[in-house]
């Protein structure tokens, strides 16, 4: 059996916490950063790179705040991510808190992953 740890991330994203919110919780702003395509049927979203396809559903979301997805792959029990937004109340940043799994061996590359991805991001939003 493979184990999955969790690992969360934070970006700086200089933003509004409205702007970021749209970027992480619509199929046309996930599209932007994260996928080269989004389609959404009900809750269920699906996730487009390269010819491969994953589906996650969106299991819980605060606006302006936060998005939690669950992928919809079988056999493992760890298969959500979660993006969450979070404002600095003394200098009024904005960050991008990404919780996350890998297997093991393979955090490195998965943070790579995120780290490209969050790139494209402040690249399309200017921050």
């Amino acid at each position: 059996m493979l184990v999955e740890n969790k690992m969360e991330l934070e970006y700086i994203i200089r933003t509004s916490d409205h702007i970021l919110y749209n970027c992480i919780s619509s199929p046309s702003g996930l599209e932007d950063w994260f996928a080269d395509e989004v389609n959404i049927r009900g809750e269920v979203f699906t996730f487009k790179w390269e010819g491969e396809e994953r589906k996650a559903q969106l299991v819980s979301t605060k606006k302006n705040q936060s998005v939690k997805f669950h992928w919809l792959d079988e056999g493992k029990e760890k298969t959500f991510f979660e993006m969450k937004i979070k404002i600095d109340d003394m200098t009024g940043e904005v960050a991008l808190i990404v919780t996350d799994f890998y297997e093991d061996g393979e955090m490195d590359e998965q943070k790579m992953l995120w780290d490209s991805a969050v790139e494209n991001l402040r690249r399309v939003i200017g921050g």
